[in-house]
């Protein structure tokens, strides 16, 4: 393990950017970003439109190390150039940003109150090619609806299977149990997934180590175990679709937890804005994301 980016993300001041959307989630971000379906025909023009955006976000000055710890790659993105080097080659050598990958495939249809992972199938290849680019660690996203003690224990050792598999391919997992934010039973959920995380954690060896993408709780502080566990590297925070306000709030009121945010990052980027303008609008959005991360 690179041990240079082992300790920027370890002790580095700063968030975790997530620009990891994928197939599903493209058009909604594009069209966020200010560019409708209708401009667009086809999955290649619809992908080429996404680089684009994030080779703008990676190459702005705004978009630093000192504030910017990590970044979390689509497989597609992983696999394109930025200015001529490869996307993770990029983020570390000319931003002193590490760069992770997602790796998971999707989620399957819920049961008893979750969504767990799609087989994630050839992960080796995946896991060794990735590496071969520079990516440091990984992402793979489940998904939590209700305080179900069984489906939640499902999505637990599901990932840490899964997470044993990526440590032992030489890569940081991190493993996103997500909490939907409008579960009815968000809270419940919160607790239930603290304790199956404790005890996923007890048997992990000494060496071991993961990083933890959790829901903003909603008991302020509520993870401070998670973070102070030997085994945990890190606690990031996903924004959920909160706003970038409401999510920086929340964030701030949570020591020890940074963020890893993907839609409160980008909010407020448009394709039409000039380079200043965007340049400035993202500096506002890292500049308070960082200012809560460091909180």
């Amino acid at each position: 393990m690179d041990q240079a980016k082992l300790e920027k993300v370890t002790n580095g001041k700063g968030f975790i950017a997530a620009l990891d959307q994928s197939g599903g989630s493209t058009p909604k971000a594009l069209k966020l970003y200010g560019i409708d379906e209708g401009e667009y025909e086809g999955e290649t023009a619809m992908f080429d439109l996404m680089h684009a955006m994030r080779s703008r976000i990676i190459t702005s000055p705004s978009f630093v190390g000192d504030r910017v710890i990590g970044a979390i790659l689509f497989e597609q993105t992983m696999d394109r150039e930025v200015l001529g080097k490869g996307t993770a080659d990029y983020l570390w050598t000319e931003k002193q940003v590490v760069p992770f990958l997602k790796v998971d495939k999707g989620l399957a249809d819920e049961a008893q109150g979750v969504q767990v992972m799609k087989p994630i199938d050839s992960l080796d290849e995946l896991l060794a090619r990735a590496a071969g680019k520079g990516v440091f660690g990984t992402k793979m996203r489940s998904v939590i609806k209700l305080a179900n003690a069984v489906g939640i224990d499902q999505i637990v050792d599901q990932q840490f299977e899964v997470a044993a598999q990526i440590v032992a391919g030489g890569l940081l997992p991190i493993i996103e149990p997500e909490v939907d934010i409008h579960s009815p039973e968000k809270a419940e959920a919160e607790t239930l997934l603290q304790a199956a995380l404790l005890k996923a954690l007890a048997n992990l060896s000494p060496a071991t180590a993961v990083m933890l993408k959790l829901t903003l709780p909603d008991v302020d502080g509520f993870y401070r175990e998670l973070v102070n566990h030997p085994n945990v590297v890190r606690v990031v925070a996903l924004s959920g679709g909160y706003t970038r306000k409401d999510a920086n709030a929340r964030l701030g009121r949570n020591s020890g937890v940074i963020a890893s945010f993907s839609r409160a990052l980008t909010e407020g980027l448009s394709a039409p804005q000039s380079d200043a303008d965007f340049d400035a609008t993202l500096d506002q959005s890292i500049k308070g994301i960082y200012e809560a991360s460091i909180a």
